[in-house]
């Protein structure tokens, strides 16, 4: 039994030791040297790190144990952190170096902190990795060199794969060290990442092999009880954030080499679906399908890398086929319906969580919602380009019996042939898709247009609703090329499956009240790809101006945006009847000249697309944006734009003037002489009846005029918007070249007033 004297003597000690450790952190916070020697301050840290005091009073000695214990952890991480930083003077430099020297070289305080990974106390294992992870950063930065020990402790575990909490500080201590070298300005960043991955590479891979089985019979049998546990789901969870990270880093370095390790997250996504379908943790399963939605994105590390980590525009070796695994893997997975087996319903409420009973209340989860329609959207557009490429690349063989010319017009017929099945299953999956949004949301099963769920689903979200709208272009110009249907019915089909173009851009303008500062504010900005969405539609645009017209007649405008997008009214006439029943149509339109097929992924190193850098350069029949464009848009622009906020549609602001009188099926006026200056003139076509006589754009038999608000609307926004572009390209305000944006723009409104002389007439 301990005698009351020394246990006096303990408690002093401890209250002496406690005010050494606060003193020296307080000095450290003001910039200055503590008043105790360098190597006395390093052994009293030490001495904390090495057990617990015994004693019959256990609850006191202990709980002031870890108390000192918590202090000198963070004490060893504050001066480990201010000499990464080079934020000190240099003598209290030299002191806190000394300090490290003593620690670390003389007394191995690194295995005294991995040792602490074990510990009990969640608290002083966090700690401990904290501390770590700072040491090793710090060792990288001089030295370039990884604690063995560390590493040692580490591999060991990852091939051990039990969850613990030893496991949990070696994981999260791991993605410390990766996410601030991946946010870091090093000079030798890639080099750095490079060693450290590799002397990771081959444990993390028998780590996920363990977790996310490739085999599907093995993903079945394991994923059910992965996260069945609170420590399970824990470890789950931070084995995630690892793969982001992971896949992040494979970004930063380019051409470099791609370690597997790099490519985890894409070698195991069939596994890591399953686990949405299987797992009973609601944070899981939304981390899964975050992590898979950023990975397609290649946004991967979005959320802590603050704008500061770019991707260099160079893709890895492996990037193409990674990313053709992924996709394959999700439309296999939906094929399989997988769908039927996700549930997105919040269990998260304010407050804690609930369950509510009888399902009255419940609400979908939208971020679930929204990254599993990217998922599905993105993977469908992959595999467009994938297949796309692989039939130009077939097809765009040299031959010397064959020139080029001939290549090239034969190109569609090679694409219609290699693409008609996924032509017939990509509408399939988008339906599969409308099903999932209306079984999880009561707002879905209202809508009574398809192609307004997008705006329903992604309005909150600019950068989500901007790559779904690309991907939605992308699938139905794909649609377009290879189902050798005439426009009518292509757009008709495209209806069917929410996959209008048209109608997901006049969607657009009514949710930001046709209002020409938003569109401004999204071809500033770089947080969206509203440029490259916006150049490829009006291209589109441009030879498809009758859909366009007719779209815009056929959306009845509502008095509030929400019911514009969630009751909008919007049929297609054919005859009598609309197309929504598949009855014969009462016109059509002529077809118009192809786009050419979507460009297929290139893993070779250099720019995708064309830049905007020269005015010489820019071609609006060549006109694309690259991705290493925008990275020349942000040097210039400086601050980031902020994006006006979306407004509410209420009754009209502003009264546009409405286009013509209405006129007479008899008018069959064709056009002017003065237009021949169009290229392609997509007005002069003109609908016929089953007679042959000609009808007026966008006008049925049974119609008596056309109501052209909408259009007007669309049109005086556009106008307005390129007016405001040429002020600020005039004035040198625009942060990049945009005259072959301008150029289509003006050849849309030649195309408006063409169209308001034919009908005026």
């Amino acid at each position: 039994m301990e005698q009351p004297g020394s246990s006096r003597r303990s408690v002093r000690d401890m209250t002496a030791r406690f005010d050494c450790l606060t003193d020296a952190y307080r000095c450290f916070l003001s910039g200055s040297c503590p008043s105790e020697r360098a190597a006395d301050l390093a052994c009293v840290i030490f001495a904390e790190m090495c057990g617990r005091v015994a004693g019959e009073d256990r609850g006191y000695y202990h709980d002031k144990s870890v108390e000192l214990t918590c202090i000198s952890l963070t004490l060893v991480e504050k001066i480990t952190s201010s000499l990464t930083a080079e934020s000190l003077t240099p003598e209290v430099t030299s002191y806190c170096v000394e300090i490290l020297r003593v620690l670390f070289q003389d007394m191995d305080l690194m295995s005294q902190l991995v040792h602490q990974f074990q510990a009990e106390d969640q608290t002083i294992s966090h700690l401990a990795a904290k501390s770590v992870s700072t040491h090793v950063l710090y060792d990288l930065h001089k030295s370039g060199t990884v604690s063995p020990v560390w590493q040692q402790k580490c591999v060991q575990l990852f091939h051990r794969s039990s969850p613990c909490t030893e496991l949990d500080a070696c994981l999260w201590s791991l993605i410390e060290v990766l996410k601030r070298l991946l946010k870091g300005a090093h000079q030798e960043r890639s080099e750095i990442l490079e060693k450290l991955l590799s002397a990771f590479d081959s444990s993390l891979s028998a780590l996920c092999s363990k977790f996310l089985p490739v085999e599907r019979k093995a993903v079945t049998q394991r994923s059910v009880d992965l996260t069945s546990s609170t420590h399970r789901g824990t470890t789950f969870y931070l084995l995630l954030e690892l793969l982001e990270v992971l896949t992040a880093s494979s970004f930063i370095c380019g051409t470099g080499v791609c370690l597997k390790s790099q490519r985890l997250t894409y070698i195991h996504s069939s596994a890591l679906l399953t686990t949405v379908s299987s797992s009973s943790e609601h944070f899981v399963k939304k981390r899964v399908l975050l992590l898979l939605k950023r990975a397609v994105l290649q946004k991967a590390g979005e959320d802590w890398a603050l704008g500061e980590m770019l991707s260099t525009g160079l893709k890895h070796e492996y990037f193409s086929s990674d990313m053709s695994i992924l996709a394959q893997s999700v439309l296999q997975a939906v094929a399989a319906d997988w769908l039927l087996s996700v549930q997105a319903e919040s269990v998260s409420f304010f407050g804690g969580t609930s369950l509510c009973q009888g399902g009255e209340g419940q609400k979908p989860d939208c971020v679930m919602l929204r990254a599993v329609s990217l998922l599905l959207l993105k993977s469908l557009e992959l595999h467009i380009q994938t297949a796309a490429g692989t039939a130009r690349g077939m097809h765009f063989q040299r031959d010397s019996g064959q020139t080029v010319l001939q290549r090239h017009i034969t190109a569609p017929v090679s694409l219609w042939a290699t693409g008609l099945q996924s032509v017939t299953e990509g509408y399939g999956y988008l339906q599969t898709l409308l099903a999932f949004l209306r079984r999880c949301s009561v707002q879905m099963t209202e809508v009574i247009h398809c192609c307004c769920w997008v705006s329903l689903l992604f309005g909150e979200q600019d950068d989500d609703m901007m790559e779904a709208a690309k991907a939605f272009l992308s699938i139905f110009l794909h649609h377009r090329v290879c189902s050798g249907l005439d426009d009518f019915a292509v757009l008709e089909a495209a209806c069917a499956s929410g996959c209008n173009p048209h109608c997901h851009f006049l969607l657009l303008l009514q949710s930001i009240s046709f209002d020409h500062s938003i569109l401004l504010d999204f071809l500033i900005s770089t947080e969206t790809c509203f440029l490259e969405y916006f150049v490829r539609y009006l291209k589109y645009l441009r030879t498809d101006w009758q859909g366009f017209t007719v779209t815009c007649q056929r959306v009845s405008l509502t008095a509030s945006c929400g019911a514009a997008v969630s009751g909008l009214t919007f049929e297609w006439k054919t005859g009598t009847r609309s197309c929504q029943n598949q009855v014969e149509s009462g016109f059509c339109f002529q077809p118009t000249t192809l786009i050419p097929p979507v460009e297929g992924f290139n893993s070779a190193p250099g720019p995708r697309l064309v830049e905007y850098d020269s005015s010489d350069e820019s071609d609006p029949d060549n006109m694309e944006v690259s991705e290493d464009s925008q990275e020349t848009w942000k040097r210039h622009m400086g601050p980031e734009v902020s994006l006006c906020e979306q407004s509410g549609f209420s009754d009209w602001e502003v009264k546009q003037d409405t286009c013509s009188p209405p006129i007479s099926i008899s008018q069959t006026e064709h056009v002017s002489s003065d237009s021949t200056e169009l290229r392609s003139d997509p007005i002069s076509s003109m609908e016929r009846r089953p007679g042959g006589s000609p009808l007026p754009v966008g006008q049925s038999k049974h119609s008596g005029q056309v109501s052209c608000e909408t259009l007007a609307r669309a049109m005086f926004c556009l106008s307005e918007l390129r007016e405001v572009v040429t002020r600020l390209q005039t004035k040198k305000l625009f942060p990049y070249n945009p005259s072959s944006l301008l150029k289509l723009l003006a050849q849309l409104e030649k195309y408006s007033q063409h169209s308001h002389q034919v009908t005026s007439q």
